[in-house]
């Protein structure tokens, strides 16, 4: 019998390599249904993010860029294409595996804040640790999760603000409150969905300066999507949506 009879095919297959990259998407094409029509809003979307790597996604209006966003932190799925992170397929994970990969791993900052008005500063970024290890695991964690959350804040500059309710704070304030909430579980990836929107341009200014601190100071890899040039420009890299397709980068 020869060699290529005892040959099976799993033994001759190699199997793919897995994308290299922290966050790698592949042919991401993503439809809404407006009335009777389909509006296509990713046509076909590559993307790849290096470990400690700051990229901006940049593009008009209806461009695709949030779809994106979203679709990469595993807020929606996509009609075809796929996420990696850190070489393993997310976006086909089952829904419970993909609410745990956001509490642990994605960390998601937005243009409205979405704090919970009836918590304070604190318990606001507490709040995802919380979900995370539940009512019994949390008394014996709670200490060390309090020493965290409290480092953060007091490290964007919040230390008086601990025990402050969200219409306490300003916009900016509100901000730091929700990128400290993002960083609490310790996330590699952050991303930033128009994240300045509402705020004036001083207090943009200093977002975008904590997001750059920890770019460079915790090698977090980051992704913020934006409409504005100036701000763009902040980050290692620019990618440019046009009609839901990468245009340049």
């Amino acid at each position: 019998m020869s060699n290529a009879m005892l040959e099976s095919p799993a033994s001759s297959a190699v199997a793919p390599a897995p994308p290299a990259g922290l966050l790698v998407v592949r042919g991401l094409r993503k439809q809404y249904r407006s009335g009777d029509k389909l509006l296509e809003v990713l046509r076909g979307v590559d993307f790849d993010l290096a470990p400690g790597e700051f990229v901006s996604v940049i593009g008009q209006s209806g461009s695709g860029k949030s779809t994106l966003l979203h679709l990469m932190g595993l807020l929606d799925g996509a009609d075809s294409g796929s996420v990696h992170l850190a070489g393993r397929r997310v976006d086909d994970l089952p829904g419970r595996e993909r609410d745990r990969l956001r509490n642990s791993a994605i960390g998601m900052v937005f243009q409205a804040y979405h704090l919970l008005p009836e918590l304070t500063a604190l318990e606001n970024v507490l709040a995802p640790l919380m979900v995370r290890h539940g009512v019994w695991a949390w008394f014996r964690e709670r200490g060390e999760a309090r020493r965290r959350a409290t480092d953060l804040l007091v490290r964007f500059g919040l230390g008086e603000r601990l025990h402050h309710k969200p219409r306490q704070l300003s916009g900016g304030e509100m901000q730091r409150v929700a990128i400290a909430r993002a960083l609490v579980g310790g996330p590699r990836l952050l991303l930033a969905d128009e994240p300045t929107g509402n705020l004036d341009a001083e207090s943009g200014t200093g977002i975008l300066d904590v997001l750059a601190a920890l770019n460079r100071s915790e090698g977090l890899s980051i992704v913020l999507v934006t409409h504005d040039a100036s701000i763009a420009r902040r980050a290692d890299r620019i990618v440019r949506l046009a009609a839901g397709r990468v245009e340049t980068a």
